[in-house]
């Protein structure tokens, strides 16, 4: 079973985690500070069965997040709070959402409720099955637990990306979204004469993009200076996320496949013996290699959507 988590709290996202993983109740897959950032693109891509979600967040709160996402979402939702206000919880259930758990979280609570939205999950896919094998043999048309078909883009894959690296929050973000976007358009442009661009191309062009062709150029320089600002801070924030992942679980997948691809390891590992040695200031001046960045979230974007 595939589980995503929306909480802005860091500490109960990581409870969760554990609970689940620990319980052999699933795979956590992916997770967002804020219902704001998660759309039913990246809930198709990352394959999720389950969300777990907090019913209070600064920008788009549970209530908000479920009416945006249920109609082309297949799988249940599972409402936490410690609000225990009965008309927000009976709108939830309105909504769709399956359970409801509070805070402070309980460990028996959850695994027992997990277990039985995991029944619950996998009792709609035989059924789902049965009337799939019916069909075929009725010629009827299909009429319930139908799988809203989801167009999965370049973009969604980035987005997806992003967010395992820990840095779905950040500005720059944004423009590393728009980045991958504007290389796929160059590959297609110039075919086998496609070779990858330099940065200054890569910032001029989406400043261009985003201002105007009639914007002045001292504009687009500071744009481009702004934009680059954003990039290095969201991959400094995604550094310190596969330290982190590093430092507590060596053997973390996700610490495995992204540490050398989007990094040179040399700076992982400063930075994981940096988080460890709490007594020392951060430095924040670490050496990120951001072209090779850029090139690996753009590779690995392309081969998402083609897997």
């Amino acid at each position: 079973m595939n589980y995503f988590i929306i909480d802005d709290d860091p500490a109960i996202r990581a409870m969760l985690t554990d609970i689940i993983e620990d319980g052999d109740l699933g795979s956590v897959v992916g997770e967002a500070e804020d219902g704001a950032i998660v759309d039913n693109g990246l809930l198709s891509l990352k394959k999720v069965d389950i969300v777990l979600i907090d019913l209070l967040m600064p920008r788009r709160d549970g209530i908000e997040t479920i009416r945006a996402l249920a109609e082309g979402f297949q799988g249940k939702f599972v409402m936490i709070s410690q609000i225990e206000a009965k008309e927000l919880i009976g709108e939830a259930y309105s909504l769709g959402a399956e359970y409801y758990i509070t805070k402070p979280l309980n460990h028996l609570e959850i695994t027992g409720i997990l277990k039985k939205v995991n029944e619950r999950v996998l009792l709609e896919q035989s059924i789902r099955g049965i009337q799939e094998s019916l069909n075929l043999f009725t010629g009827r048309p299909q009429f319930s637990f139908v799988p809203s078909s989801h167009t999965t883009s370049l973009m969604e894959a980035g987005r997806s990306l992003i967010s395992d690296l820990g840095m779905i929050g950040e500005g720059g973000s944004e423009d590393l979204l728009k980045i991958v976007v504007f290389l796929q358009k160059e590959k297609e442009r110039l075919g086998s004469a496609y070779a990858f661009p330099s940065l200054k191309v890569i910032f001029a062009s989406i400043a261009a993009e985003k201002l105007g062709d009639q914007t002045k150029e001292a504009e687009i320089l500071k744009e481009m200076k702004a934009s680059e600002q954003r990039v290095r801070r969201a991959l400094y924030q995604a550094l310190i996320h596969i330290a982190s992942l590093g430092l507590t679980d060596y053997t973390n997948p996700k610490f495995e496949a992204y540490a050398s691809t989007f990094f040179d390891f040399s700076e992982v590992r400063k930075k994981m013996l940096e988080l460890e040695d709490k007594s020392k200031t951060p430095n924040n001046q670490s050496r990120i290699n951001m072209k090779k960045f850029i090139q690996a979230l753009f590779m690995e974007a392309t081969k998402l959507i083609d897997s």
